[in-house]
């Protein structure tokens, strides 16, 4: 089993628990690179994935629940919002600081 936050190539990739809604077989991601900011949700044969670039994020948002956190990036150009739930607070809260630092030049620290 891998970890709910992984290293990916140049970013950061976070995985939802498998204990929510629509993650028991196949948990959403969401990556995060000095470039650009994805959700990537894996199927049985196939991956949909969503990307914003960050230059283009407009806003971060977490909503907490006791456990668990929705997180939702909207973007400059008013495409839809990647949403992704189920993960914990402390990763929404540094996939927040990854981009607000890539934003700013800076890669925010551990």
């Amino acid at each position: 089993m891998t970890s709910p936050s992984q290293p990916a190539v140049g970013g950061e990739s976070f995985a939802a628990s498998r204990l929510t809604r629509g993650n028991l077989f196949f948990p959403t991601r969401i990556v995060v690179t000095p470039l650009h900011v994805s959700r990537v949700k894996p199927h049985l044969f196939r991956s949909t994935e969503e990307s914003i670039a960050i230059a283009q994020v407009a806003s971060v948002g977490i909503e907490t629940g006791i456990i668990w956190a929705e997180i939702r990036i909207d973007s400059t150009g008013g495409a839809d919002p990647i949403t992704s739930h189920g993960h914990r607070k402390h990763h929404a809260v540094r996939i927040r600081e990854l981009i607000e630092g890539y934003q700013a030049g800076r890669v925010a620290g551990k």
